[in-house]
């Protein structure tokens, strides 16, 4: 009952609460993007939520689009701008996908939806994360978000199918608040992102 009817109703009831109390906060980090990244504030992506049904994320833009003589894009870690590290920091990045919880495409919490490209390379086990709505924080992402291996990270993400409850999610929203105000697990440890995952 509460994976079915209850998650949805609170997650598109609380999708739109944070959405209005954080406007102010969305347009001032909309604007300062805009200037940062040349007119582009936004990052829109196609990534696999529940069953594997490909959707469109929408993000604020943390890197610029800057590239090397090859016309090749360069490093992340060189492409942060000051805003955009800023807002990573805070995570103030994900509100965005507030949107994509009200059109039902993600929930509040549950895996984070991950690229088109990893979807051959997944196993059987792997691929269970998709058995549940992707999520704008989880059960990972409380347990060393970017600092987690792959092997780690599916680990959490279908033990977290395995056990989805309501005081589960509790407990996930109440430590991404810890989590969000200590800045913890941002990074990987050997870029400003996480390494590709390539299959295992």
């Amino acid at each position: 009952m509460y994976r079915h009817f209850f998650k949805p109703l609170i997650d598109r009831t609380a999708a739109f609460v944070v959405l209005l109390v954080t406007l102010p906060i969305t347009l001032t980090v909309s604007v300062l993007l805009y200037f940062y990244n040349h007119g582009q504030p936004f990052f829109f992506q196609l990534r696999p939520g529940l069953n594997g049904k490909i959707f469109k994320i929408v993000k604020f833009k943390t890197m610029n689009d800057r590239r090397d003589a090859n016309n090749e894009l360069l490093p992340d870690a060189a492409r942060l701008t000051p805003v955009g590290r800023f807002v990573r920091q805070t995570s103030l990045d994900e509100l965005p996908q507030l949107i994509n919880v009200l059109r039902g495409e993600m929930s509040l919490i549950g895996p984070r939806p991950l690229l088109v490209e990893y979807l051959p390379r997944y196993n059987a086990f792997q691929n269970r994360r998709h058995e549940v709505l992707p999520g704008i924080t989880g059960w990972a992402q409380i347990n060393g978000r970017n600092t987690l291996s792959w092997s780690q990270k599916f680990e959490y993400d279908v033990w977290y199918v395995e056990h989805l409850s309501f005081w589960l999610d509790v407990q996930i929203v109440w430590k991404t608040v810890q989590k969000v105000l200590k800045s913890e697990g941002i990074n990987a440890a050997s870029a400003a992102t996480m390494d590709k995952f390539n299959g295992n």
